[in-house]
């Protein structure tokens, strides 16, 4: 990831992601969650964490994502509700995902005295969220400044069912108040990403019968949104009055409540854009019209959970807490992807945050696609079509930057041009702008965007799609690559000059990265074969696509001689591969030195000092071996993963360094057998969020640690191989595991498995 997230407030982003059945305490510094399988819940309110919580608590139903922020409000607190494509122009870093209009927003007035957390006294206290159903809930036991109690539940929900519906309920039970209970509930129009609006109000009203709408506009983008909602009262009966105050149109009503009682307040809410439909306003108060009673809203979203859970399910017995993250983050997967729209993808940190503006990166493609992949094939076609709607801001940028074909943004958002900042802002306001050159040198995206569309036509046997958008994708990036190697004629070899790999402490005169040459060269035989495959199979549309791209058969032979001739640094005499020319000449670094801190290398030594030193901010080489370890033409075996592992980990600053690393760590640990490793590394990747070890999780979940960890889960645990007759297991469990089980999708059927140690188990 660029340097501008540690340097910049205005970019803010992390270091460059049996229901009740059993349970246990985890706690660490600040931050304490009871785990059960599928819930996580949290029993004491600590403002201190209200940003990491806002974030862990996060719902969605890969339309939107609605942080974990209070219904009534609370001081400081970041609420946002992120839409998919909803981007407006912003300075410095080009565009962002808009905050949209709150929805949640209830505030409950016990005798003119408001609730609220940081007011009165709180008795008792949790909030829970249950990955089954995607349902949040908080139950609060509140004593009002002058000594009224009451209890008060809180649910909400974005369904599952139909994207474009939400529900929220608050029922009220009185212990000993006794008068006039207001309720307030409102659409504010007046959301902020960090201090910044988007949006202009173009209308708002009362719809018939009783509820409000309201109508909003992108400044600059010109995105309409359309919200609308409802009350709906149990336990008593109360007129519901509509209060339009500009830009905060707000539902009310009040009645008596005795000790005792309990009322019901339900909420529904929908929301259109100008995305889906023409008119959002009116669209969206027509399905108010439509919306069921909460309960039955509800169970349609029970159901459509139910189905996901049965595809995407992992199943760990023996560990509490590493089945409750693996479920947590494959949920937090799952509600950001998104599932009726082919031009939008999963940014680094979902839409749960405001860290890295809601932007694309190679995450979606190397880190997070695979889970989709193999558990809900249709979402990663949804995913990868995207990227085909990107190619042409990947041709507007490959024709500045002086290149053919099309080279694709290291930051993408709805246009696929290059949207990483050029400048971050120095943390010393004497200090100099620093310059970012991942968005001009950090090339890979090009060669991993390919590798992606490769992975998910081997595994689905999806002939059209490749045929009508993945084909181009290759091809035109291939066409690219011959404009960016150069010849090299005294070696007689091709080169690839200044470039940033996937360890990203290294950016300065950098040149021929393993990671990065070996996966150019794996693209080009994969264009020689999608080439002669959509020439022999589909002539015709090998021939549009020619025509389109200008290819010629000199092309393809100019591919073939870059992948004949193309400089990887590997000494078959050591085993080792060098992870860019002249590396190895860096001055040496012993890591325990530094121990114990709490800051990544490069805050210790410095953006100069590390990158002239043997310090990695992630896997870099292994990496690359993990991604090539079925590929027959490179050299990849146990012996020499070891050998490049045992040079390359000591020197990762796995914990500091980049939340992409330990996930990838784990896989390979595994591989070699040092199960102790692995499962330290993958915990770490587990809990990224859920304990926010980075100290970050404030800006958003970290999409890519949570496709890793399945990854590390599947292919590493797992030992998953993929053969010509399908994928098969041969597992190496963490100690403490009995059991653990998944479901592969292959080319149109499920292979269930059913691992326990010791290679015990099976499959079918």
């Amino acid at each position: 990831m660029p340097k501008a997230q540690d340097l910049s407030e205005f970019y803010p982003t992390p270091n460059l992601c049996q229901s009740g059945a059993v349970q246990m305490t985890v706690t660490v510094p600040a931050c304490a969650f009871i785990y059960t399988d599928w819930a996580l819940i949290e029993t004491q309110f600590d403002p201190d964490q209200l940003h990491h919580k806002e974030t862990v608590f996060t719902i969605g139903n890969g339309y939107l994502g609605t942080r974990g922020s209070f219904e009534e409000g609370y001081p400081r607190a970041l609420p946002a509700t992120l839409i998919h494509g909803v981007f407006d122009d912003v300075p410095v870093v080009y565009t962002e995902l808009a905050n949209c209009p709150d929805w949640l927003l209830l505030s409950v007035i016990l005798n003119g005295e408001r609730f609220r957390l940081d007011q009165g006294e709180i008795l008792a206290y949790e909030r829970r969220l249950d990955l089954r159903s995607g349902l949040l809930s908080r139950s609060v036991r509140w004593r009002s400044p002058s000594g009224s109690t009451v209890d008060l539940n809180f649910e909400r929900f974005a369904s599952l069912a139909d994207e474009h519906a939400l529900g929220l309920r608050c029922q009220i039970s009185s212990l000993n108040f006794e008068g006039l209970i207001e309720v307030q509930a409102s659409l504010n129009g007046y959301p902020e990403n960090q201090g910044f609006n988007h949006w202009e109000q173009v209308g708002q009203g009362k719809t018939d019968p009783g509820g409000i709408w309201l109508q909003v506009r992108t400044r600059n983008s010109r995105i309409e949104l359309g919200m609308a909602a409802r009350l709906t009262l149990l336990g008593t009966e109360s007129a519901i009055e509509v209060t339009n105050v500009p830009g905060y149109p707000t539902l009310t009503t009040a009645f008596q409540m005795a000790p005792g009682q309990t009322i019901t307040v339900d909420k529904a809410v929908t929301v259109f854009t100008s995305r889906q439909v023409e008119a959002p306003a009116q669209t969206a108060q027509a399905k108010l019209a439509e919306l069921p009673a909460y309960t039955d809203l509800f169970k349609a979203n029970e159901h459509a959970w139910d189905t996901v859970w049965r595809q995407s399910d992992v199943v760990i017995e023996g560990d509490i807490s590493a089945q409750l993250a693996i479920r947590y983050n494959l949920f937090q997967l799952m509600i950001c992807a998104p599932r009726h729209d082919d031009k939008v993808s999963i940014a680094a940190k979902t839409l749960s945050g405001f860290g890295y503006r809601g932007h694309v990166f190679w995450d979606t493609e190397i880190f997070i696609l695979p889970f989709f992949i193999y558990s809900q094939p249709a979402l990663a076609r949804n995913l990868l079509t995207y990227r085909y709607y990107m190619l042409d801001g990947a041709r507007r940028k490959a024709k500045d930057s002086g290149y053919k074909g099309a080279m694709f943004a290291w930051e993408s958002a709805n246009t696929g041009d290059e949207v990483t900042p050029r400048w971050a802002l120095p943390t010393d306001p004497y200090g100099a702008d620093i310059r970012i050159w991942c968005r001009d040198r950090e090339i890979h995206i090009s060669a991993d965007i390919p590798y992606a569309v490769w992975r998910y036509w081997q595994m689905t046997g999806d002939d059209a799609w490749m045929r009508d958008y993945g084909a181009e994708i290759i091809l035109d990036t291939a066409v690219f690559w011959i404009s960016r190697v150069e010849l090299n004629t005294k070696d007689e070899r091709y080169e690839i000059r200044e470039v940033i790999g996937a360890d990203e402490y290294h950016e300065h005169d950098v040149s021929n990265n393993a990671f990065t040459n070996r996966m150019v060269q794996w693209h080009l035989e994969k264009a020689i074969l999608v080439y002669d495959w959509l020439h022999s199979q589909f002539p015709q549309n090998a021939a549009q696509l020619q025509e389109k791209l200008q290819l010629t058969s000199k092309q393809r032979s100019r591919w073939q001689d870059i992948v004949n001739n193309l400089w990887i640094p590997y000494d078959p005499s050591t085993g080792l591969i060098e992870q860019y020319e002249g590396f190895f000449d860096l001055e040496d670094i012993n890591l325990a030195d530094y121990e114990p801190r709490s800051q990544s290398m490069q805050d210790i030594l410095g953006m100069e000092g590390a990158s002239q030193r043997q310090v990695l901010k992630q896997p870099d080489v292994l990496m690359l071996l993990y991604l090539m370890r079925e590929s027959q033409d490179f050299p990849y075996s146990l012996d020499i993963l070891e050998k490049n592992w045992n040079y390359y980990a000591p020197r990762t600053d796995i914990t500091y360094g980049s939340s992409l690393g330990p996930a990838m760590h784990a896989i390979l640990a595994s591989d070699l057998g040092q199960s102790e490793e692995a499962y330290e590394r993958f915990m770490q990747a587990a809990m990224v969020d859920l304990e926010n070890v980075r100290g970050n999780a404030g800006s958003g979940i970290h999409a890519a640690s949570c496709g890793g960890l399945w990854q590390a889960l599947v292919f590493g645990f797992g030992g998953v191989q993929l053969t010509p007759n399908g994928p098969v297991a041969t597992p190496h469990l963490p100690p403490s595991w009995n059991r653990l089980k998944f479901k592969l999708h292959w080319r149109g059927y499920w292979h269930e498995f059913d691992l326990r140690p010791e290679g015990k188990g099976d499959s079918h």
